[in-house]
């Protein structure tokens, strides 16, 4: 498996490829990618895309009333594999 961060620029190019325009940002704990979805998309180029955000962690699709259309995947970073990963919640 990838490293996140190479699975998430992985997704941004491809979908770069299918003619989106993309934006990758990192936060604390994933990765997004975004891309405004023209509403000409064909099915074939729709069915491309989905393969494509299908390797995200999530994905989606915000629509909004004005007609825009944002489709959004998040790739999770790798936790930590060292350290106290049980959290400030447990006993000790």
């Amino acid at each position: 498996m990838p490293a996140p961060e190479v699975s998430a620029e992985a997704i941004a190019a491809r979908l770069s490829v299918i003619g989106l325009t993309t934006r990758v940002e990192e936060h604390l704990r994933h990765t997004s990618i975004e891309a405004e979805v023209p509403e000409s998309l064909s099915a074939k180029t729709w069915q491309e895309v989905l393969k494509v955000v299908a390797a995200a962690d999530r994905f989606g699709l915000l629509a909004t009333s004005l007609g825009g259309r944002t489709l959004w995947a998040a790739v999770n970073k790798a936790v930590p594999a060292t350290g106290d990963v049980r959290g400030p919640c447990h006993q000790r």
